[in-house]
């Protein structure tokens, strides 16, 4: 009964905080991912990102992150913008049009355990939003929050993948849901087609050697591969492509979330904005935004390479 009524108070709590869904699973090691991962890897679909080759032991069991762990809380942060950027703007992903999610992510997260905490009494938890090596659209189907698309990413049946995942993993005993056994892509096969890199291949694997986002964003090097020019349909930070295409995305509906109201110019900024642009002013207007992963140079690099094809 407690962990029933547990339960019930922190689905309760995540939606006072305004996350949009939240599901439970048990924690445990994940090893059909741990295989998969392995075999990614080793073809070297990461890329340059080394960082996906380390703390391999802890992406694949939330117990080596949090000693004595019990549940996986998954949470869902809906980002879809009701704008939309003006035509012939340089493109930038709709996750980087307002303030950087992991700010806002981590705010919510922490008031949400010190509000356990409150309700609840002592526990032992940590919460991560791309901050440490947790599998977590693994952990959202196991809650019952949707399925891996073909394209990598979570999909909810109800709202689509324009979706932000944040994983508080616990000692508290809670009631898990029921994972998410369906898999509604079917023979739908849009977002393979309309990759124009060719990173999204059959049986959901996705080579994130060869994704636009992984380019212009991930990619420290100065030169973009000569192979990729032509390729990019004028991305210069991150992709929506395949999510654009997906059909379960017609159920997306725009966010509630204030902070990620798009920043001021960011949906019509030119592309001689962009090549004049000095460092005080890119600042000064993305002082607060995800575009400081590729910062400046890395946005003009991309520009360059745009400019180019």
């Amino acid at each position: 009964m407690l962990k029933q009524k547990q339960t019930k108070l922190i689905k309760q709590l995540a939606s006072e905080f305004g996350f949009n869904f939240c599901g439970i699973a048990q924690a445990t090691k994940l090893d059909d991912d741990a295989r998969r991962l392995e075999l990614w890897l080793n073809k070297g679909m990461h890329g340059k990102m080394q960082y996906m080759e380390r703390y391999f032991e802890l992406r694949i069991d939330p117990r080596q992150l949090v000693p004595g762990a019990k549940s996986v809380i998954t949470l869902l942060l809906n980002y879809f913008p009701k704008d939309k950027q003006d035509a012939g703007a340089l493109k930038i992903s709709k996750y980087a049009f307002g303030k950087d999610y992991h700010e806002v992510i981590r705010e919510k997260l922490n008031k949400l355990i010190e509000s356990i905490k409150i309700n609840v009494g002592e526990i032992h938890g940590r919460g991560f939003v791309d901050s440490a090596p947790v599998l977590e659209r693994t952990w959202a189907q196991r809650s019952g929050l949707g399925w891996v698309g073909k394209n990598g990413n979570l999909i909810n049946k109800e709202n689509g993948s324009f979706f932000f995942i944040a994983t508080l993993i616990t000692d508290l005993d809670l009631e898990p849901d029921e994972p998410f056994a369906k898999d509604y892509c079917g023979t739908c096969t849009r977002c393979i087609d309309a990759c124009p890199t060719d990173a999204i291949l059959p049986g959901k694997i996705v080579d994130g050697s060869k994704c636009i986002s992984y380019f212009t964003i991930e990619l420290k090097d100065m030169l973009i591969p000569t192979e990729m020019k032509g390729k990019f349909e004028n991305w210069a930070f991150g992709c929506d492509i395949c999510q654009d295409v997906c059909p379960w995305n017609r159920f997306s509906k725009p966010t509630n979330e204030i902070e990620f109201t798009p920043l001021p110019g960011i949906l019509n900024i030119s592309t001689k904005e962009w090549e004049a642009m000095t460092e005080e002013k890119f600042k000064s207007i993305f002082r607060d935004s995800a575009l400081n992963r590729s910062k400046l140079k890395g946005i003009q690099r991309n520009l360059k390479f745009l400019q180019s094809e």
